[in-house]
This record gives structure tokens, sequence and C-alpha cells, in this order.
């Protein structure tokens, strides 16, 4: 089992303090799902776990597996097993999606690495993906609508096969058949690894097809109400401001999902 351990972080950029005192568990076969308003924090903390250095951490660890991870660059967590699907993936021009992958996982598998079976595995997930087998041979998301970027980086998991996945809004942008297509192919990841997964969504929508097992409403940098599934129904029947003002719901004891 591997396990993703946030504790007491707290974090900045350009002197605004965007993570205040955030701590979060999750472990191997969970999938947790941050909601909350806009400016809260949520993509920060995917970009916090991920190594961005824009980011300055003030107090608090991150451990992989019980391995604190904070002076990590970004490279060296993706090996550990970390891997974030961001919310708008850049354009890459120059670097084909083939030639990225197949560095990836060299640099990631080194002498056990097989070109036949990396070609065999990336045709059949492009497939199922349903997109257009030219693109693997384009540059990296040149050209590429926004639902065509957003299942480019479920095919990079689906490559790489991380132990943490960290998806930032990964529905945005998608239209409805899009949105099928992703959401059923992080569920069928998700049933065969067994990752953790930590899911950054606005909407009900997505969770339509990712089932989540934890999930947790996120206000100022923090978490202010943890719960189960049924959260995600009060959220489309009264919006965050009735968990964010409801004294009774405010910084409960989140100890469970830590």
């Amino acid at each position: 089992m591997h396990t993703l351990k946030i504790v007491n972080l707290t974090v900045e950029v350009e002197d605004k303090k965007i993570l205040d005192n955030f701590s979060l568990t999750i472990n191997s076969g969970e999938i947790h799902v941050i909601m909350g308003p806009n400016g809260t924090g949520k993509s920060t903390l995917s970009k916090v776990i991920m190594g961005d250095t824009h980011y300055r951490i003030l107090d608090g660890q991150i451990f992989f597996d019980y391995k604190l991870i904070n002076d990590l660059t970004v490279d060296e967590r993706a090996r550990l097993g970390l891997f974030l699907g961001m919310q708008m993936p850049l354009e890459i021009d120059g670097v084909t999606n083939a030639d990225f992958l197949r560095a990836a996982l060299h640099s990631k598998e080194g002498d056990s690495f097989k070109l036949y079976g990396f070609i065999k595995k990336l045709d059949k997930t492009v497939e199922n993906l349903k997109m257009n087998k030219d693109m693997i041979h384009r540059g990296i998301n040149k050209g590429f609508s926004g639902g065509e970027r957003k299942k480019n980086e479920i095919l990079q998991m689906y490559m790489l096969e991380p132990k943490i996945v960290l998806l930032d809004e990964i529905d945005s942008g998608l239209d409805v058949d899009s949105l099928k297509v992703v959401g059923e192919k992080v569920m069928d990841y998700y049933e065969e690894f067994k990752p953790a997964i930590l899911l950054i969504t606005h909407y009900q929508r997505l969770l339509d097809y990712i089932k989540p097992n934890y999930v947790h409403i996120m206000k100022n940098g923090c978490i202010v109400k943890s719960g189960d599934f049924s959260l995600v129904s009060q959220v489309e029947r009264n919006g965050y401001d009735f968990f964010i003002n409801t004294s009774e719901n405010v910084i409960e004891d989140n100890s469970q999902y830590e």
C-alpha cells in the first residue's frame, strides 16, 4: 500500500498565503474529492504536492510512503509514483507524444523497457480513449482541443502507471461524450491498479463516473468539512456557503481522514 500524507501544510505565493495548516492522508485504493469555491487553494494544493517551485512552503510536511518529499524536484516525485493531470495542459511544440512517453518510460523502467510492449500498449490505450491515432505523432497538445488535451493527460496516466494520481479539474472543457470517456477510463484505471486518487472538481457531473470514498469541502486554504459521497448532493442543493457559514460544520475534526 502507498500513502500520501500532508501534515499542517502552509503555503504562500507572491507573499499571499494560499494553503493554511492543511492536512490530509490518502491511501492506495481510496478516491478523495476536494471541492470548494474558486480561489480557495485547490489547484495550488495539487501543484505544491507535485513540487511546483513557484510556491513557497512556510510550514508543514508532505510525505510519500513516509518519505519526506518537501525538497524533492518534480521529476524525483514523478519517479516515486506521483502524477498530476493538469487543469490546463501545456502545448509543447517539437516533442511528440510518443517520443515524450517513450523517454519517460525508459527513464522509469531502465533496462527493463521494451519498445514493442510500449508501442502495443500505447496503441491500445489511444484506441480505448477514442483518440485520433495521429495525435501521438504530433507535438504534445499541439492544436489539441480542450477535450483532447484532457484525454492526453489520461493517456499519460495509463502509460506511466503512477501510484498516486492527482487530477486537477480534469472535467473542465469536456463535452458530454468526452466527459464520459475520461470519467470511465479513470475509474477503469482505479479498478485495475488501485492507486490513491485525489480529484479536484467543482461539479457533480464527473462524479457520475468516478465514485469517491471521501469528499472534502475546502475554503481559505484548509478543509472545513469532510464526509462521504452524500456531501456532493448537499453542495448541489445548498452551495458552498452552507458549509462555510454554518458554524456547526466549520473546521470539524477530520482525523479519520488523516
